[in-house]
């Protein structure tokens, strides 16, 4: 109950978050609101403040913001609708859903680094044979300090500077053992691995793996700032590549792509770790959300700002049939799209227990 309860309340801060960014540009460019909704379905309550009327509803797996004058039909030639604002103030009131997730994924990445996260300590546990940490010298229980000269406090920090070395046959490690600094200058061996999207890098590898003691990593707070803008663009550039090798065929649907479901199962297991697990899967979401509204495709955000730019060119909207065409597109390609992530979530989670059951 607890899970569904944290599910929901994930899924409807993402949506409040991307419909108020719709909601107050569309009110700073002097469009009027008629209504804000969270959830689809049977409505649970509402309220009128002022011209816009604020609606929660059951199903919260989505929302959406109503302006005046949202579409051709509609729309009076009146200075507060929406087709009546120039296609820049049209794209800011679009832009600002997504960019509005993609500063909550920011801001949540930033508290993480600054209030502290659990992480693995720079120490050696183990020392393969073959690599270069056994050969130089090092020993279970030491702490590396230091990669050429570059300070370290946990395991991920020494993976990152050995991985991201110059290109060097070679890597010096200032490492503490029994209160004693001593400096190993210690050979590196590339090896080509696949990495979190399928595909083959190649890695520096000293031979090492890392100690079974947990730390609380924390960071200053423009430090934080700093890894946080770092973390996100990241996870954006990883994100369209992955979207670029899901396209090319590189990598299949199954292995890319979540629902409702297995959004549900990530936040039962992310609920078992504590808030900063929850803080992070928030912040991916949030950043996942921003990038895949603003995707050239009908209905979503990409989509009308792709229309706007279309507009912009030939210095006019195209018709009401047209737009007609190019939604009903959209939700029919967004339905097959939610039914496909679902049915792959369904095997993806629960095929062994459908396996069970069907053998019985």
């Amino acid at each position: 109950m607890i899970t569904i309860l944290i599910f929901i309340l994930i899924l409807s801060l993402l949506i409040v978050v991307h419909e108020f960014g719709h909601f107050i540009a569309a009110r700073v460019n002097g469009v009027r609101v008629e209504q804000f909704s969270l959830g689809f379905g049977p409505l649970i309550f509402k309220i009128k403040i002022g011209d816009t009327e604020y609606k929660l509803n059951l199903i919260p797996l989505g929302g959406y913001v109503k302006m005046a004058g949202d579409s051709q039909l509609e729309c009076q030639g009146k200075a507060d609708e929406y087709f009546a604002k120039p296609p820049g103030k049209r794209f800011q009131i679009i832009f600002f859903g997504p960019l509005l997730n993609y500063i909550l994924g920011f801001l949540f990445f930033w508290l993480i680094f600054f209030m502290g996260y659990p992480g693995l300590t720079a120490k050696v546990g183990g020392l393969i044979d073959g690599y270069g940490a056994k050969a130089a010298g090092l020993q279970v229980g030491d702490k590396v300090l230091a990669v050429d000269g570059a300070k370290v406090d946990s395991w991920e920090d020494l993976q990152q500077a050995i991985r991201e070395r110059k290109i060097r046959s070679n890597v010096s490690l200032k490492v503490l053992r029994d209160n004693q600094e001593f400096k190993f200058n210690v050979p590196i061996k590339d090896k080509a691995l696949n990495d979190q999207l399928g595909a083959r890098r190649v890695l520096g590898i000293i031979g090492i793996s890392p100690f079974d003691e947990i730390i609380e990593i924390k960071h200053g707070f423009w430090e934080s700032a700093y890894l946080g803008f770092k973390k996100t663009t990241d996870l954006t550039a990883m994100t369209y590549s992955g979207l670029l090798r899901l396209i090319s065929g590189k990598m299949s649907m199954r292995d890319s792509m979540t629902g409702p479901l297995g959004i549900f199962f990530i936040t039962s297991q992310a609920a078992k770790l504590g808030l900063t697990a929850l803080l992070h899967l928030i912040a991916v979401l949030s950043v996942s959300l921003a990038i895949f509204n603003l995707l050239p495709l009908p209905i979503l955000d990409g989509g009308h700002l792709f229309l706007l730019g279309l507009e912009k060119v030939r210095k006019k909207a195209l018709g009401v049939k047209a737009e007609e065409i190019i939604n009903n597109l959209g939700l029919t390609f967004l339905i097959t799209l939610a039914l496909l992530v679902t049915y792959n979530d369904i095997l993806r989670l629960y095929a062994d227990k459908i396996s069970k059951m069907a053998a019985k």
